[in-house]
């Protein structure tokens, strides 16, 4: 009885190492059949862009400010005023300045009257001397007078001037043609001169022609040009794209939380005057365009197989990447024109993707393609891939027990290790 049992426990012991041994060894045995998630390469339009953030701002803008200390007597405008180049905007009360012109002037008359005495008696002293009755040490002292009352006229006028300018200075007027988008002061409001001009208003010179200032980072600013077209938004119009062009990358770096950012200007048409100033737009430099290109998902050339998967040509493909020397990924020329392919002198990245099996196979087919610009989800197909193939993403299901340690990674379209 017990040899029975024992005979039975070696039969079953045995059916079961055979069993796991052709489970764990032998293809399709003992678990289904492995299935792939797959995309197909379509046809369509790729547009790279940077994305920054910018204020609007008029093209010219001019503080007015003032360089005499007084009271504001009059106001001519107020905010939204339109102006002429020099329209009178505002005055300062002038009575104290009035007086400075009126003290400068009676200066300068008795410099007049000083210079004529001085003409008269070096005259005299001309003939007396002429006459051996006045020494030459006399008329040389009343030329030197009449030298002095001569220069004393001229600093009198120059008073006379200053006061003068003085007195004009409490006439604001506009500098430009605008409209003023800013008031600083009102009606017997005290203004105060001394090292910095008080502003008083700003006028924009133009609402219709605008520009965004951007603040591009230096991880970016490589590919901005001038000419590139933009894209923007503003908060008061959500639904509503503008559009504009960039004219200006400048040069000084400026730091923002310890990133380098660099200033892009960009102009902007407003003939509606729908935007303001100071509005914050969120912007898009294009620097490349594909129209109507083969262009593959991005997560299908970063799908990698995992362990047990079977690939053509064995697993050596599935660490295959960009190769080395190319540009990075979906690297393409920016600008340049929109007939799908990048310029020639910037060689496209070559990276591996995954053919789907055909036929109700397994088996995986890398093929490797040339690819120009991406946009973040979809990158240019240039060679090695056709409309409609199918590439796989990631696998579905029916993974063999040497992949079971492994999952699809969501954010890669590839796999992790647990």
């Amino acid at each position: 009885m017990n040899s029975r049992i024992r005979q039975f426990a070696i039969l079953i012991a045995a059916v079961a190492v055979v069993g796991f041994i052709a489970w764990r060894f032998i293809p399709g045995v003992g678990r289904e059949k492995i299935t792939y998630t797959t995309v197909p390469v379509t046809k369509g339009n790729i547009v790279r862009v940077v994305t920054a953030n910018g204020d609007l701002n008029p093209i010219i803008n001019v503080t007015v400010g003032c360089q005499i200390s007084g009271t504001i007597s009059k106001l001519y405008v107020d905010f939204n005023s339109p102006v002429k180049a020099g329209q009178l905007i505002a005055e300062i009360d002038p009575p104290t300045y009035e007086a400075n012109v009126a003290s400068a002037q009676g200066a300068l008359a008795q410099a007049k009257a000083n210079l004529e005495i001085a003409r008269l008696n070096e005259s005299r002293t001309r003939g007396l001397r002429d006459n051996r009755v006045a020494s030459q040490a006399d008329y040389d002292k009343a030329k030197t007078d009449l030298m002095l009352a001569d220069a004393s006229i001229l600093v009198q006028e120059a008073a006379v001037k200053r006061a003068q300018v003085d007195l004009d200075r409490c006439s604001i007027r506009a500098p430009i043609d605008g409209i003023v988008i800013s008031r600083a002061i009102d009606v017997g409001q005290t203004v105060a001169a001394s090292l910095n001009a008080p502003v008083l208003f700003t006028i924009a010179n133009d609402l219709t022609k605008m520009q965004i200032n951007a603040k591009v980072a230096e991880a970016d600013v490589g590919g901005v040009e001038v000419g590139q077209e933009v894209t923007f938004n503003v908060d008061a119009f959500p639904q509503q794209p503008f559009t504009g062009r960039v004219i200006q990358v400048r040069n000084s770096p400026i730091i923002v939380d310890n990133v380098v950012n660099y200033d892009t200007i960009i102009e902007v048409a407003n003939p509606e005057l729908k935007l303001k100033p100071g509005m914050t737009a969120s912007v898009s430099i294009q620097l490349a365009k594909r129209e109507g290109v083969l262009r593959v998902p991005n997560a299908a050339l970063r799908f990698r197989p995992p362990e047990g998967v079977p690939v053509e040509g064995g697993n050596k493909a599935a660490d295959a990447g960009a190769r080395p020397g190319g540009p990075p990924p979906g690297a393409g020329a920016p600008g340049g024109p929109t007939s799908g392919r990048p310029a020639a002198s910037r060689a496209p990245a070559v990276r591996t993707a995954y053919l789907a099996p055909v036929g109700g196979g397994e088996t995986l087919r890398p093929v490797e393609v040339k690819t120009g610009i991406t946009d973040g989800v979809f990158t240019d197909v240039l060679e090695g891939l056709k409309e409609g193939d199918l590439l796989v993403t990631a696998v579905k299901s029916g993974m063999p027990s040497a992949a079971s340690a492994t999952t699809a990674n969501p954010l890669t379209g590839g796999t992790q290790r647990r």
